[in-house]
């Protein structure tokens, strides 16, 4: 009961950070109009740096946005590639949420290697555009979204059911990480010193971004509570991501306190490597999760949570797919070739 209750904390914990990080983004996208980043350089180096920073943005909105430049013939394959690599997909913001600061290192290298890789994979490439397709519908911005989130006193005092569960479960949450009810046990710090990663601190963090998102769920328009809100991010998102997170943490919960985990994985490292690899092509979030486990309790070194962040995109590359199921093969190939590269070179240094 004690290790359920565990998991079910740290779920619950998780799932909040992840869906108030969501909702702050789709904030970001609709009053921008959705055109993040929209404004693309002509040279095929700045296309790159565009799928790059694009990529690093957590969750799949930035993802989404490139494969649908790609598709409509507007960035290169490079800059596709670059994309897929610098993207963790929705992990980004389970890898915040778990371990901060070594999470903005990965983010930083996980650029810079895209980067990289999208330069190479142009200057070998003969064919530097994706044909004209079909709109990419994944990319979701409305037609009521041209005023924005349209926020307004009125719409409070209209509230709808959706908006009025929003507000209750943000208020609780934030109320939950204010009083430090979602910290887990940890040693109390040295004296006189003072981490800004300190779970505490990033609770507070998150607690005063959450009043963000509680403010937009309470004066936002209809159209963005429920469209966007609702229907994108709960009702496509919450329950997902709380149930792949409450079954990671469980698993990894019982295997450390029903077998000794860390001497089998010590001894494993290459063939983690290649199932991080192999589970990364998997077009969807959730899977990878067990590694970003693994490393936030010790289990791993970052070499395995490296070739598993450069495998795998979330499920960015879903609408690839729809789109081009030979370039979604390729970029697949290539960012399953580089992670077992790096994560491999990695391992014999040591890491």
């Amino acid at each position: 009961m004690e290790l359920i209750l565990d998991a079910l904390l740290s779920a619950v914990q998780i799932t909040g950070l992840v869906i108030i990080m969501m909702m702050l983004i789709e904030w970001i996208n609709v009053t921008s109009g959705g055109q993040m980043g929209a404004h693309l350089g002509r040279s095929r180096f700045g296309q790159v740096l565009l799928g790059g920073f694009l990529g690093v943005i957590p969750g799949c909105m930035g993802g989404f946005a490139v494969v649908s430049l790609y598709s409509h013939g507007m960035i290169s394959f490079g800059a596709l590639i670059a994309m897929l690599i610098a993207s963790s997909g929705d992990e980004a913001f389970l890898m915040l949420a778990m371990f901060p600061g070594k999470a903005m290192l990965l983010f930083g290298a996980l650029l810079v290697i895209g980067i990289a890789a999208g330069l190479i994979v142009d200057m070998l490439s003969k064919a530097h555009k994706a044909p004209h397709t079909h709109c990419d519908e994944h990319f979701e911005v409305h037609g009521g979204d041209h005023h924005g989130i349209g926020a307004s006193w009125n719409n409070l005092k209209r509230a709808s059911w959706q908006r009025i569960i929003l507000m209750i479960g943000i208020g609780a949450f934030i109320a939950a990480l204010a009083m430090g009810m979602l910290e887990h046990d940890h040693e109390p710090s040295a004296a006189g010193h003072f981490n800004v990663f300190d779970e505490y601190w990033i609770n507070l963090l998150f607690a005063v971004c959450s009043l963000l998102a509680l403010w937009a769920a309470a004066f936002g328009s209809n159209h963005f509570v429920h469209d966007h809100l609702w229907n994108h991010v709960v009702k496509k998102h919450l329950l997902r991501i709380f149930l792949w997170s409450f079954g990671a943490l469980l698993l990894i919960e019982a295997g450390m306190h029903y077998f000794d985990l860390e001497s089998i994985v010590k001894g494993n490292i290459p063939i983690l490597i290649l199932l991080a690899v192999l589970i990364g092509l998997i077009p969807e979030s959730g899977p990878h999760l067990i590694f970003v486990t693994m490393f936030a309790g010790g289990l791993i070194p970052f070499s395995v949570l490296l070739a598993s962040s450069i495998s795998q995109d979330g499920h960015a590359s879903l609408p690839l797919l729809a789109e081009t199921k030979t370039g979604f093969i390729k970029a697949k190939i290539i960012n399953a070739a580089v992670a077992a590269a790096l994560g491999y070179a990695l391992y014999l240094f040591g890491l």
